[in-house]
């Protein structure tokens, strides 16, 4: 099953590895489900069924005009729990943007068919500086993204990924040769993909989404992460979310995917009850 055709009929790339109790693992922005590699193969190999899939407009999915919008992709989302028969008894692990699509789920789908849940480095609840959302990302800076990927998406990108990465003048915690992979993954996604999904995951509100939380729910986030700001985001979501546990990892950054990869599996397998 390498390709899941949506309702509006765009062809979604979908790894499936292992069996076991499905853990659906959705991707960051402007990334692919490449990037969660590590994690599913130590999930397939505990004994659990993971499924990861490409965004549309990103990786090898299709990349179609329209529909980035989060209740679009949260139908992604289901219609590919559907084709793989995975909507029994379902995990849903969201990191940054993907965070989005797990709590459209929650209350799009009411749930169905998801006995926990999990918000790494996630834009959950609210991305956007407003007057009562204070500790938020300012418009300007949502717009110099904008800005800075119309005028050159390669160079961004290039800086983009060491704030990312949290690299710094003399130490980093990732090599050249990830920095140089992530940019590849970001380079397979479409111009118009990149700019529609960075103005969803920048301005949609998933506040009124909380209280449909209600499974188990694990919040990781890095008290140093520049591109997602925990104040805005893991720690408001812990406290909207009932029966949400938040880990927070003192100074790590927000790609904690490949900073924190072996901390970051082991927290996972825990919460899913190894």
């Amino acid at each position: 099953m390498p390709y899941v055709k949506t309702r509006d009929g765009t062809d979604i790339y979908v790894k499936d590895w292992g069996e076991g109790r499905p853990v659906i693992l959705l991707h960051g922005w402007p990334l692919s489900s490449d990037s969660w590699d590590p994690q599913m193969k130590a999930l397939a190999e505990a004994g659990f069924r993971a499924i990861a899939y490409d965004r549309r407009g990103f990786g090898r999915s299709g990349q179609p005009w329209s529909g980035y919008d989060y209740d679009t992709l949260t139908d992604d989302l289901h219609d590919v729990m559907e084709a793989a028969g995975a909507g029994q008894d379902a995990t849903l692990i969201g990191f940054s943007m993907g965070g989005g699509e797990v709590a459209r789920y929650q209350s799009r789908y009411d749930g169905k068919g998801v006995i926990a849940a999990g918000l790494i480095s996630s834009v959950v609840p609210y991305m956007l500086k407003t007057d009562d959302n204070p500790d938020g990302v300012p418009e300007e800076t949502l717009q110099e993204m904008a800005d800075g990927m119309l005028k050159d998406r390669p160079n961004f990108f290039r800086t983009f990924f060491k704030d990312f990465f949290g690299v710094g003048y003399v130490t980093s915690p990732v090599s050249e040769a990830l920095l140089d992979w992530a940019w590849r993954l970001a380079m397979q996604a479409g111009l118009q993909p990149t700019l529609a999904c960075a103005e969803s995951f920048g301005h949609t509100d998933f506040r009124p989404d909380l209280a449909a939380f209600r499974v188990p729910t694990l919040v990781l986030h890095g008290t140093s992460d520049k591109t997602v700001p925990i104040d805005a985001s893991g720690r408001r979501a812990a406290e909207g979310i009932a029966n949400a546990q938040l880990v927070e990892y003192d100074g790590a950054p927000h790609g904690l995917f490949a900073t924190e990869s072996d901390r970051l599996t082991n927290d996972l397998l825990t919460f899913l009850g190894r």
